[in-house]
């Protein structure tokens, strides 16, 4: 996380033309950020009706500017623009959402003790750092945000490099909006800033990224007794029972493989297939990937924009060929696409085994590698032989099978017949190396409070021999 550049440099993955140059904040700076969030964070933190409010008026705000932030985050990071539409949107539903149920979900709760009264309280802890990925460059932002700030919580969002005009928007939605100045702030700066926020008068951190980065920010702000929440990605299982309905299935192996062309980190990434389906789901599954149409991502019916970067466009093509010379085989795609920007075409590899890198690392591009087995309960086993677990999904028509399986399988997220998505209303977070702590819901909420129990008593109690 440690670099000396002075300018910020952000390319269009479609063109790999310059968008624009930023320069990167000083420590100083960020620090009287982290300062006027914590200014507005007294203010901002007595009133749940009028933070409601305010929620609401980003969310109104953030629709009607869609195009303009759905063109911003394409133009950025290379989505199709069809999917930045739906990002947006999704953005202002979750807003609302916690707008709707905040105070709902902090209502105080009463216990039954020894004690006249016994109260359970729910307060913000201050300000939050938060640093987030490029990948989807709202949504990572504002689910963390939308609870957060609902909370009372004020917030100073380092956004990633690559999609750091999608962090600004944010920022200027929010000052239309009529937000209290301070109450959520973006960053400008590359990860080498990234320490400085963690190191300033911050309450708490929550990161979305890679394991190796998100273990250096854990090890830096627990050090330093801050709160942590990580969300570190996964490698997701999509498991084809042999009673599956492979139409349903192979058309959602498509979805949750090539979303955001296979940049999330929720897509399933190791296709588990018992044998004597194998082939009829690969042939479905081969026809639909190949009616996906890769080019302009700001066109309306461009399925496939680019990748982020030169870097993963290589890390693709050298993943593959690794693969292939240990024996796999490209039954669809494999290559780049011949135009410019970093184009790769959505690929369906076979005679994959679970030791392969495509099929034990993250994967962060469109590419499918199928893992046959013999049946049910050896697929099970190599979902779970995993270093990560934030989802998976189980596919079947016998629910009592798809009972037994999901509550079998290791992993924070599991959807049957569907593939995994996030929602407001439900929990989001994993297990193992895919971090700790939850976001979205109520359970999300909770994360940056202060659970505060009270009791009041009558009189001295002279009896408490313990502590």
């Amino acid at each position: 996380m440690k670099g000396t550049e002075t300018k910020l440099k952000t390319l269009n993955p479609a063109t790999e033309e310059l968008l624009n140059e930023y320069d990167i904040m000083t420590n100083e700076k960020i620090n009287d950020s982290v300062k006027r969030a914590k200014e507005a964070f007294s203010e901002w933190k007595k009133d749940i009706h009028k933070r409601s409010e305010f929620l609401y008026a980003f969310a109104n705000e953030f629709r009607k500017n869609k195009e303009i932030l759905a063109k911003t985050a394409t133009q950025e990071m290379g989505k199709a623009i069809k999917e930045s539409r739906s990002e947006v949107e999704k953005c202002a539903w979750a807003i609302e959402y916690f707008a709707d149920n905040g105070k709902v979900f902090l209502s105080e709760e009463v216990v039954n003790t020894d004690a006249r009264k016994s109260i359970i309280t729910y307060e913000p802890l201050g300000v939050i750092g938060s640093i987030m990925p490029w990948n989807f460059p709202y949504w990572q932002a504002l689910r963390f945000a939308a609870p957060s700030l609902m909370v009372g919580n004020t917030i100073v969002l380092k956004p990633a490099s690559a999609t750091m005009q999608c962090g600004i928007e944010i920022e200027n939605t929010f000052r239309k909006a009529g937000a209290p100045g301070g109450v959520f702030q973006t960053l400008i700066g590359n990860s080498s800033i990234a320490e400085t926020l963690i190191d300033s008068d911050i309450n708490a951190v929550t990161f979305t990224g890679s394991v190796p980065v998100g273990a250096k920010v854990a090890k830096r702000a627990t050090s330093q007794l801050k709160k942590t929440v990580l969300e570190l990605g996964g490698s997701d299982p999509f498991i084809v029972c042999e009673d599956a309905d492979l139409e349903k299935t192979s058309t959602g192996a498509v979805k949750g493989r090539f979303i955001n062309c296979g940049q999330s980190c929720i897509a399933s990434k190791r296709f588990i297939v018992v044998r004597n389906i194998a082939d009829e789901f690969i042939e479905k599954f081969v026809q639909e990937t190949e009616k996906l149409k890769v080019g302009d991502p700001l066109s309306d019916d461009t399925d496939i924009g680019p990748l982020v970067n030169a870097k993963s466009l290589e890390n693709m093509e050298s993943l593959v060929k690794e693969s292939v010379n240990a024996g796999a085989e490209v039954i669809a795609g494999g290559e780049r696409a011949n135009r410019k920007g970093y184009f790769y075409r959505p690929t369906i590899m076979k005679n994959v085994s679970p030791e392969m890198r495509i099929a034990s690392e993250e994967v962060f591009g469109p590419v499918a590698p199928i893992i046959t087995v013999n049946d049910e309960n050896e697929a099970m086993k190599i979902a779970n032989d995993s270093k990560y677990g934030l989802g998976a999904s189980i596919w079947t028509q016998d629910l009592q099978k798809a009972e037994k399986l999901s509550r079998a399988v290791e992993s924070g997220i599991v959807t049957v017949n569907n593939v995994v998505i996030s929602d407001p209303r439900v929990p989001f977070g994993g297990i193992k190396n895919s971090g700790f702590g939850r976001e979205l819901s109520r359970h999300g909420m909770l994360e940056f409070v202060n659970i505060k129990s009270i009791r009041f008593y009558d009189q001295l109690i002279h009896n408490h021999h313990v502590e």
